[in-house]
């Protein structure tokens, strides 16, 4: 009699279990349908010039081109920041950053420095095009944004 029981309530539990997820896919579904209208908030987070900032700065104009609404903030630390510097060119194409960093400026990006990198490797502020800003901390400021203000994440 008690293993009947007993298998009652597993096969019940297992029901609940399998039961909860699904629900809440669906509600998770029913959220992201009612807000396809809203824009998207997005970080980059770039921690290695040379390898990623002509990539990072393409996948932002094309995401732009697709979705113009949405918002995003290019958050640099480490040798991330060397992108950033007035005059930086790509390492592989020599391409000047410069144009490209203004342009999307222009289209509301923001590029934040992390200033704990700056103070570690000796950067002032003025070694930056004009159109960064600075960040305490760079790691602190992507974890800010991820879960308070519920920023997607993609690191190139």
């Amino acid at each position: 009699m008690k293993e009947a029981r007993m298998r009652r309530i597993l096969a019940l539990l297992a029901v609940l279990f399998c039961a909860v997820p699904a629900f809440a896919q669906d509600k998770t579904a029913l959220a992201v349908e009612q807000d396809q209208s809203a824009p998207v908030n997005v970080v980059y987070h770039i921690d290695d010039a040379a390898a990623q900032a002509l990539k990072a700065l393409r996948n932002m104009r094309n995401h732009l081109d697709v979705a113009p609404k949405t918002k995003i903030v290019v958050v640099t630390h480490g040798d991330g920041v060397d992108f950033l510097f007035d005059g930086a060119r790509d390492p592989k194409s020599n391409i000047e950053y410069g144009a490209l960093i203004s342009a999307l400026k222009a289209q509301g990006v923001r590029f934040e420095v992390c200033q704990i990198t700056m103070k570690r490797r000796n950067l002032s502020k003025a070694r930056f095009v004009m159109e960064a800003d600075f960040t305490p901390s760079g790691v602190v400021r992507i974890a800010e944004l991820q879960f308070r203000e519920h920023y997607a994440y993609i690191k190139p």
